[in-house]
């Protein structure tokens, strides 16, 4: 009933949740300075492109790592095994979902310029 991991595990837990929320912020921020850009002003540098693209990586990574706290430390030994692939293999599409969509924005600006 009393696990010493547990304090470790909710303050692993406390600073992945605000990272996600912090980074899902930036990234809302960030889309709402975009979208109030105008033509008229001209081009907005690529570079700011970075801002929502790392703010999505720490919502992606924080969801991952939430979902290993849930799915992989909390599993019993003789599932953690089966747990770990499944997760890995998880975590293997997700970031390559995200880094295609960075990829395909990034290729679609620069054919644009």
């Amino acid at each position: 009933m009393n696990d010493p991991k547990l304090p470790q595990t909710q303050r692993k837990r406390r600073n992945l949740l605000i990272l996600e929320f912090g980074s899902l912020a930036v990234l809302l921020l960030s889309m709402g300075w975009f979208s109030q850009q105008s033509p008229t002003t001209g081009p907005v540098s690529s570079a700011w492109l970075l801002v929502p693209a790392i703010a999505s990586l720490g919502v992606f990574l924080s969801f991952i790592g939430l979902m290993y706290l849930r799915w992989v430390v909390s599993a019993t030994q003789e599932r953690r095994t089966r747990h770990k692939i499944i997760f890995g293999l998880l975590t293997l599409t997700l970031l390559s979902v995200w880094l295609y969509g960075i990829a395909n924005t990034w290729l679609s600006l620069t054919a644009a310029n």
